[in-house]
């Protein structure tokens, strides 16, 4: 077992990383900006990673033998609005962290996204020049050159991920069942195809290739793929609802100010043949999705965020 650090505890991300990683029993630090935390197990720090020493303080507290760096500027259109943020946090932080990470003698991944491509034909290997379109996706590959030259040993794993969150809206499959439960009207991408992994398969994943002693690039994705409305009508037919609720738009007439890939299918080979087993597919991770949910893992996610002063 070891002693594990996230950064970014709150989010979608971190904050399955951490379950999962106290569920296999070991030792977790959680790293949290303003957001306040409580995991049974798992100690919670607030830190502004952007400060010298308030760094210094954490890794004086964790002492961590691997780090998972999920902290960042997520939110495209605010990347749009703040380029600067954007670059602070996505491009300059994960190089700092990665070089304090290997002079304190831990493992390192630096968690990067499928959008560093442009998505004009899909399918592509960690072997291919990527072709950023928003400041996101700029900043992010700008991340993934930072860690490479800090830290060589380091791992990046690129990622599109899905699961339940602190607050309930911070993954496509939350926006779609939150959506038919309400009975709103909602839409689907036709022509956005992606390869979405279930964030508790992800974080499964990480610790293997934490265990095997991977170092470098690595897609860490579903092994198949699908529209972003095909998704949704998945979990329509999953969780018991209409799909028909859900029209079918293309990403054009959607209005947004960020330029989005239209097809980041991954190939996952490289990792499959590395851990020697394939990646989950995207109906694995939705039946788990669904299971969870039924299990009431949702409300256990937002008792973590309701800190009260004793």
């Amino acid at each position: 077992m070891a002693r594990v650090l996230i950064t970014g505890a709150s989010g979608l991300l971190g904050l399955n990383l951490a379950i999962e990683a106290q569920r296999a029993g070991h030792t977790v630090f959680g790293v949290t900006g303003s957001r306040q935390v409580a995991l049974e197990g798992v100690r919670m720090m607030q830190a502004d990673l952007l400060d010298g020493t308030a760094r210094a303080r954490m890794w004086e507290a964790a002492a961590p033998e691997w780090v998972v760096h999920c902290a960042a500027l997520a939110d495209l259109e605010a990347c749009e609005r703040e380029p600067e943020r954007a670059q602070a946090l996505n491009a300059d932080l994960p190089g700092t962290l990665a070089a304090e990470a290997k002079a304190a003698g831990a493992r390192f991944v630096h968690i990067s996204t499928d959008a560093v491509f442009d998505g004009e034909r899909g399918d592509y290997t960690e072997e291919d020049a990527p072709n950023p379109l928003s400041v996101y996706a700029e900043t992010k590959l700008a991340g993934e050159g930072a860690v490479a030259s800090a830290n060589p040993a380091a791992l990046v794993a690129r990622v599109n991920l899905f699961g339940w969150s602190l607050s309930g809206q911070r993954s496509l499959g939350e926006f779609f069942v939150n959506g038919l439960r309400a009975g709103a009207p909602l839409k689907g991408f036709t022509d956005v195809y992606f390869s979405p992994l279930l964030v508790n398969d992800l974080a499964g994943l990480l610790f293997q290739m934490f265990e095997k002693d991977l170092h470098g690039l690595y897609h860490v994705l579903s092994r198949d793929s699908m529209s972003k409305y095909a998704f949704g009508v998945r979990i329509a037919e999953l969780f018991g609802y209409d799909p028909a609720v859900i029209a079918p738009i293309s990403v054009k007439d959607a209005g947004l100010a960020a330029r989005r890939s239209p097809n980041l299918t991954l190939k996952t080979d490289k990792l499959a043949a590395a851990l020697g087993h394939p990646l989950p597919g995207i109906d694995e991770g939705l039946a788990r999705f669904h299971a969870l949910y039924e299990a009431g893992y949702p409300a256990r996610l937002k008792a973590a965020g309701e800190i009260r002063p004793e």
